[in-house]
């Protein structure tokens, strides 16, 4: 049977590649953008197929709306793919507020307006698969990208809480965590950005110039992932998070080697802080 989607962002990069995917499958889509008029191609080509909506992924009005154009026009929707977003590097100090929270509502708050919006008929119809296009970057941190990783870690704890809420009727919910794609992200997060204070060239700095290098050479190619996530639209049994790319694999291992040596040297004064020598977690003695 083939299934409706919902997805975001999709002029360009890997949301134009799920989208591509999606209708040559055979099923049907309503693909938003911020400028829709970008798509008309695929509209010439796959016609009644495919439906094109504007999309502020931070209107929550908007949001609703595009879910509202999945329900007039293909009568359901189940599967609804998060994927607009956007990079920007710079240090923390030299991020205005403005800036930061305009990155946070789009790559975070974008995912609360569009999941809240379908979530309600997904639940109606006991089925459904809700995607967010995360990042390796929702479970790393890097200089130079705290508006994005904040907004990225945001999403994986939203995702692993929001599955354990939709399971019992049926809605799976899953956090697609890539490494670096062959798409224009790296470019645009580094477009417009101001000359480093010298206090953060050694940190900021350096990891933009490393990224800069890789430009052309990124990890993963976008169709290959696009597949990936039709696969996911088609499987049960969901992950809550999953990596993709032989990069994404090893940064997030080295992370986490970190983190667990951190919290084996520091063992001693997390437990000081415990009331007596025996304690539990929800009943569960530990």
């Amino acid at each position: 049977m083939s299934k409706v989607w919902l997805v975001t962002g999709c002029t360009n990069g890997l949301g134009r590649n799920i989208t591509e995917a999606v209708l040559a499958k055979g099923d049907r889509i309503v693909a938003t953008a911020r400028k829709p008029e970008q798509l008309a191609d695929l509209v010439e080509r796959y016609g009644d197929q495919i439906r094109v909506a504007s999309l502020d992924v931070t209107d929550e009005n908007a949001a609703k709306s595009a879910v509202h154009a999945a329900l007039g026009s293909f009568g359901r929707l189940d599967v609804l793919v998060n994927n607009a977003g956007y990079g920007d590097v710079r240090s923390f100090e030299e991020t205005s507020a403005e800036d930061f929270k305009k990155l946070v509502d789009t790559c975070f708050y974008g995912v609360i307006h569009l999941t809240r919006a379908a979530l309600p008929m997904m639940r109606k119809q006991r089925s459904g698969h809700i995607i967010q296009i995360s990042s390796v970057g929702g479970r790393f941190a890097v200089a130079g990208g705290t508006a994005y990783h904040a907004a990225k870690w945001a999403v994986g704890g939203f995702t692993e809480a929001l599955a354990q809420e939709t399971a019992p009727f049926g809605v799976k919910v899953c956090a697609v965590e890539p490494g670096s794609m062959r798409t224009n992200w790296g470019k645009r997060a580094t477009e417009n950005r101001p000359k480093f204070l010298p206090d953060y060239e050694p940190s900021v700095g350096e990891k933009l110039r490393l990224l800069e290098s890789h430009w052309g050479q990124e990890n993963s190619d976008p169709e290959k992932v696009a597949q990936v996530i039709l696969q996911l639209a088609y499987t049960d049994d969901l992950p809550t998070h999953l990596l993709l790319g032989k990069d994404a694999v090893y940064i997030n291992n080295q992370a986490e080697k970190k983190r667990a040596a951190d919290a084996e040297r520091w063992y001693e004064t997390s437990v000081s802080t415990d009331v007596g020598p025996s304690s539990s977690v929800m009943g569960i003695e530990i």
